[in-house]
């Protein structure tokens, strides 16, 4: 009887915390399901705003989307500092990035005078620190797409992976990153020991495994991995208007130029990256969709 009755009180538990689950997410409280926010420089020379929403995709695991969206002060320079992380095989390691990538940047000691050496260089003692920690970080990875403003005047992307950085100018959209998918670094894979398999209706994968050519941690497929990241620095003038950031979730069923067309002009950056997301969820999309937007002269 004592064991009928546990178990009784614990089915009556589950049970309300279902149904209280269920009254979280209809009203949009649940805040692991969606993420959503706004800010913008405090200078009043060079104006940049932005505006990031984030949606739990429907593929039957836990939200793996982190984000950085926030402006620190150094050396007498305002830094934007935006980054979208999309993890596979748990958070654990996008959650590490959100809280320490842009720290091992900006501490480069050459971050000032070649900062592309010194992201490259902290991409790098990030993956190295991942994998020698893996046993707390556990063996899951991240891909992974950064961009720093620096006095709303230089912008520097850099990524791995498949989240992507677009640029809107002069009315077209600007691919600012490189998708790193296993089939266009297939000889580079092959020349470390691994392989790249691509199954009827699926995607190339390393060792039949992963969609993607470069990322943080991924102990068991390291050897046959990159994490070298591509770097690119654009001057900000007139031309320029906004930056999307985003994960595979929205590039997965939306062009560069449908994403730009699809916000170009809605002013305020939050409800643009909403915009994108609730777009994104329309054409079935069914990962984490993650998006930053960045407006520049707003």
């Amino acid at each position: 009887m004592e064991k009928q009755s546990v178990s009784t009180a614990s089915t009556n538990t589950r049970r309300r915390n279902e149904f209280l689950n269920m009254i979280k997410s209809a009203t949009c409280l649940n805040s692991s399901s969606s993420d959503t926010g706004k800010g913008r420089s405090k200078s009043s020379s060079n104006r940049v705003s932005y505006g990031f929403h984030l949606v739990e995709g429907k593929s039957g695991h836990d939200m793996e989307d982190y984000h950085v969206a926030e402006y620190r002060n150094k050396k007498n320079h305002e830094l934007g500092l935006f980054a979208i992380f999309d993890g596979h095989l748990g958070d654990r390691v996008p959650s590490y990035l959100k809280d320490n990538l842009f720290n091992n940047i900006l501490e480069e000691p050459n971050f000032w005078g070649d900062t592309e050496t010194a992201i490259k260089n902290a991409y790098r003692s990030t993956d190295k620190f991942i994998l020698e920690n893996s046993t707390r970080l556990g063996p899951g990875g991240s891909t992974a797409v950064t961009a720093i403003v620096i006095d709303g005047k230089d912008l520097w992307v850099a990524n791995i992976g498949d989240s992507r950085a677009v640029l809107y100018e002069r009315g077209c959209a600007n691919q600012l990153t490189v998708d790193h998918e296993p089939h266009s670094e297939r000889r580079r894979i092959e020349k470390q020991g691994g392989f790249v398999t691509i199954l009827p209706g699926d995607v190339a994968r390393v060792n039949g495994q992963l969609a993607v050519a470069r990322a943080f941690g991924d102990q068991s497929l390291k050897a046959h991995l990159s994490s070298e990241p591509d770097v690119r620095h654009v001057p900000i003038d007139s031309t320029i208007e906004f930056v999307i950031l985003a994960s595979d979730g929205l590039w997965k069923v939306m062009t560069n130029q449908e994403a730009v067309d699809c916000v170009k002009s809605i002013k305020d950056p939050q409800a643009a990256a909403k915009r994108l997301a609730m777009d994104a969820l329309a054409r079935k999309s069914k990962d984490d969709i993650s998006c930053i937007v960045i407006r520049f002269g707003s």
